[in-house]
Protein backbone atom coordinates (compact mmCIF):
# COMPACT_ATOMS: atom_id res chain seq x y z
CA UNK A 1 0.00 0.00 0.00
CA UNK A 2 1.38 4.05 -1.02
CA UNK A 3 2.19 5.62 2.10
CA UNK A 4 -1.31 7.69 2.71
CA UNK A 5 -3.25 5.30 0.18
CA UNK A 6 -7.15 5.06 0.85
CA UNK A 7 -8.35 2.05 2.61
CA UNK A 8 -10.83 1.68 -0.56
CA UNK A 9 -7.88 2.55 -3.20
CA UNK A 10 -5.78 -0.32 -1.00
CA UNK A 11 -8.62 -3.57 -1.39
CA UNK A 12 -8.74 -2.04 -5.16
CA UNK A 13 -5.16 -1.98 -5.60
CA UNK A 14 -4.92 -5.76 -3.27
CA UNK A 15 -7.26 -7.40 -6.07
CA UNK A 16 -6.29 -6.08 -9.32
CA UNK A 17 -2.75 -7.69 -8.14
CA UNK A 18 -4.08 -10.72 -6.99
CA UNK A 19 -5.80 -10.48 -10.60
CA UNK A 20 -2.83 -9.95 -12.39
CA UNK A 21 -0.80 -12.75 -10.47
CA UNK A 22 -4.02 -15.15 -11.08
CA UNK A 23 -4.51 -15.27 -7.63
CA UNK A 24 -8.18 -15.78 -7.44
CA UNK A 25 -8.16 -17.42 -4.20
CA UNK A 26 -7.11 -14.21 -2.85
CA UNK A 27 -9.32 -12.20 -4.98
CA UNK A 28 -12.32 -14.04 -3.93
CA UNK A 29 -11.55 -12.84 -0.26
CA UNK A 30 -11.78 -9.21 -1.84
CA UNK A 31 -15.05 -9.58 -2.79
CA UNK A 32 -18.61 -9.17 -1.05
CA UNK A 33 -20.60 -12.43 -1.61
CA UNK A 34 -23.24 -10.93 -3.39
CA UNK A 35 -20.91 -9.30 -5.93
CA UNK A 36 -21.70 -8.46 -9.34
CA UNK A 37 -19.43 -7.27 -12.43
CA UNK A 38 -20.85 -5.95 -15.40
CA UNK A 39 -19.00 -6.17 -18.82
CA UNK A 40 -20.07 -4.21 -21.84
CA UNK A 41 -20.38 -5.35 -25.29
CA UNK A 42 -21.97 -8.29 -27.09
CA UNK A 43 -20.01 -11.10 -26.96
CA UNK A 44 -19.31 -14.63 -24.49
CA UNK A 45 -18.49 -12.66 -21.39
CA UNK A 46 -20.99 -9.63 -21.81
CA UNK A 47 -23.42 -9.33 -19.03
CA UNK A 48 -24.19 -9.00 -15.24
CA UNK A 49 -22.42 -11.68 -13.37
CA UNK A 50 -23.89 -12.06 -9.78
CA UNK A 51 -22.41 -13.17 -7.15
CA UNK A 52 -19.31 -14.50 -5.90
CA UNK A 53 -19.21 -17.93 -7.81
CA UNK A 54 -20.35 -15.88 -11.19
CA UNK A 55 -17.79 -13.51 -10.84
CA UNK A 56 -14.92 -16.25 -10.36
CA UNK A 57 -16.18 -18.34 -13.19
CA UNK A 58 -16.11 -15.19 -15.26
CA UNK A 59 -12.49 -14.81 -14.37
CA UNK A 60 -11.12 -18.45 -14.76
CA UNK A 61 -12.91 -18.18 -18.13
CA UNK A 62 -11.03 -15.07 -18.92
CA UNK A 63 -7.88 -16.80 -18.09
CA UNK A 64 -8.45 -20.10 -19.57
CA UNK A 65 -9.90 -18.40 -22.96
CA UNK A 66 -6.41 -16.45 -23.53
CA UNK A 67 -4.34 -19.28 -22.36
CA UNK A 68 -3.10 -17.43 -19.54
CA UNK A 69 -1.39 -14.84 -21.71
CA UNK A 70 -3.97 -12.12 -20.02
CA UNK A 71 -2.31 -9.45 -18.51
CA UNK A 72 -3.87 -6.53 -17.01
CA UNK A 73 -1.50 -3.82 -15.55
CA UNK A 74 -2.48 -1.05 -13.71
CA UNK A 75 -2.07 2.43 -14.22
CA UNK A 76 -4.01 4.12 -11.97
CA UNK A 77 -6.08 3.49 -8.63
CA UNK A 78 -8.25 6.81 -8.12
CA UNK A 79 -10.72 6.92 -4.71
CA UNK A 80 -13.54 9.06 -3.81
CA UNK A 81 -13.10 8.78 -0.54
CA UNK A 82 -17.12 7.77 -0.41
CA UNK A 83 -17.10 4.39 -1.23
CA UNK A 84 -15.98 4.43 -4.97
CA UNK A 85 -13.09 4.07 -6.60
CA UNK A 86 -12.04 4.00 -10.28
CA UNK A 87 -8.87 1.82 -11.78
CA UNK A 88 -7.25 2.26 -15.13
CA UNK A 89 -5.55 -0.60 -16.80
CA UNK A 90 -3.65 -1.35 -19.98
CA UNK A 91 -5.34 -4.80 -21.44
CA UNK A 92 -3.43 -7.61 -23.31
CA UNK A 93 -3.89 -10.79 -24.43
CA UNK A 94 -4.05 -13.19 -26.88
CA UNK A 95 -6.69 -16.07 -28.30
CA UNK A 96 -6.27 -17.99 -31.29
CA UNK A 97 -5.21 -15.83 -33.72
CA UNK A 98 -6.43 -12.47 -32.22
CA UNK A 99 -4.77 -10.39 -30.13
CA UNK A 100 -6.13 -7.60 -27.92
CA UNK A 101 -3.96 -4.30 -26.32
CA UNK A 102 -6.19 -1.81 -25.32
CA UNK A 103 -6.84 0.89 -22.25
CA UNK A 104 -9.58 -0.37 -19.92
CA UNK A 105 -11.35 1.13 -16.38
CA UNK A 106 -13.02 -0.62 -13.67
CA UNK A 107 -15.78 1.69 -11.31
CA UNK A 108 -15.77 -0.24 -7.83
CA UNK A 109 -17.92 -0.03 -5.63
CA UNK A 110 -16.43 -0.52 -1.77
CA UNK A 111 -18.78 -2.10 1.10
CA UNK A 112 -17.38 -2.93 4.47
CA UNK A 113 -14.02 -3.02 2.97
CA UNK A 114 -14.74 -5.35 -0.08
CA UNK A 115 -15.90 -4.79 -3.26
CA UNK A 116 -19.34 -5.32 -3.98
CA UNK A 117 -20.16 -3.40 -7.68
CA UNK A 118 -17.25 -3.48 -10.83
CA UNK A 119 -18.83 -1.73 -13.83
CA UNK A 120 -15.97 -2.41 -16.49
CA UNK A 121 -14.99 0.03 -18.95
CA UNK A 122 -12.95 -0.67 -22.22
CA UNK A 123 -11.63 1.61 -24.91
CA UNK A 124 -12.94 0.21 -27.85
CA UNK A 125 -16.48 -2.19 -27.39
CA UNK A 126 -15.99 -3.28 -30.92
CA UNK A 127 -12.33 -4.71 -30.71
CA UNK A 128 -13.37 -6.32 -27.28
CA UNK A 129 -16.10 -7.98 -29.22
CA UNK A 130 -14.14 -9.24 -32.03
CA UNK A 131 -11.73 -10.41 -29.51
CA UNK A 132 -13.87 -12.63 -27.07
CA UNK A 133 -16.60 -13.62 -29.63
CA UNK A 134 -20.10 -15.10 -28.94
Amino acid sequence: MAMGEHPDAAVVRRACTAFQQGDLDTLSTLVTADVVQHVPGDNMLAGHHKGRDACMQLWRTEYEETGGTLRVDIDSVMPDGRGHVISGHRCRAERGNRTMDMKTGLFFTIVGGKISDIDQCVEDIDAADAFWGK
